[in-house]
């Protein structure tokens, strides 16, 4: 009998403020389960604007603690209702001066499984993200779920391949990859990395990207989420570039032993040769 994992992802637009916005992921998170699904992500700090657009004291008012702050004490509920892993990307506060983009990831029991915290921080025009967050300090966890090994990459981790790979070192099978790219920036790659990464480390990746234009500046969120499977292949259609949408797919996960077995990167990888590579 196929492994299979019935996998969800919500791409959404900004709704104007934190409550609406954490309704609609909630709403969203129980269609899937009525669809189906075992394993939901939403997109980078879900339960707010894309806020990075500018630089504003004002903005570090969205950030909570993780995980006794109200959103993943919130989705710690909507997860033993509808039995489902959710990864629920937030602003996190550590401690006054200590911020981090980080994701919870929450058991389909409701279990509070630990965090990732974003460790590539952007800071140029439309993403300033310095101002904001400090570089993750967390490692690179991979969570035991109910439906198997799930990590987390986030937004600009995606390009740089060293987290990719060690998050499938650490046994990754499903790797949520929560974002905010605007089109005309990075559309030819967000395509293109993902599903490289999905091969060089034969696992299944979730990519999400946010939709629309937001307050706080002009980037127009372009949407196109996906799953890729390890072979670099889309799993069912690509969702709207302009539209919020909810996917659910089914995600065979025998297929990464099978690609693992055929291809055989981690056999033929050269640790041994790769010094240099972490040489400042």
């Amino acid at each position: 009998m196929a492994n299979v994992v019935r996998a969800a992802l919500v791409q959404a637009t900004w709704t104007g403020d934190t409550e609406s916005m954490v309704a609609k992921h909630e709403e969203h998170a129980r269609e899937a389960a009525r669809r189906g699904a075992k394993v939901i992500g939403f997109q980078e700090v879900f339960n707010a604007p894309y806020f990075c657009q500018v630089q504003d004291p004002e903005h570090y008012r969205w950030a909570e603690p993780v995980p006794d702050g109200p959103t993943v004490r919130r989705m710690r509920e909507l997860a033993r209702e509808t039995g489902m892993v959710i990864v629920v990307p937030v602003f996190e506060i550590e401690q006054s001066g200590f911020y981090y983009n980080t994701a919870a990831v929450i058991d389909a029991d409701g279990s509070y499984l630990g965090k990732y915290r974003k460790h590539h921080i952007p800071q140029v025009h439309g993403f300033w993200e310095k101002y904001y967050f400090k570089p993750g300090n967390a490692g690179w966890p991979v969570f035991e779920t109910a439906v198997g090994k799930v990590g987390v990459y986030i937004c600009y981790d995606r390009h740089f391949p060293e987290g990719w790979r060690q998050l499938g070192l650490n046994g990754a099978q499903l790797v949520y990859n929560p974002s905010a790219t605007h089109r005309g920036l990075s559309g030819h790659l967000w395509r293109l990395e993902q599903p490289a990464a999905a091969v060089a480390n034969e696992y299944f990746v979730a990519a999400i990207n946010r939709v629309g234009v937001e307050e706080y500046g002009d980037n127009d969120f372009y949407g196109t989420s996906y799953f890729v499977d390890p072979r670099g292949q889309f799993v069912g259609e690509v969702a709207s570039d302009s539209k919020e949408e909810l996917l659910v797919r089914d995600l065979d996960f025998d297929v990464i032993e099978q690609v693992r077995q055929q291809w055989a990167f981690y056999r033929d990888r050269r640790p041994d040769a790769y010094e240099g590579l972490v040489q400042p």
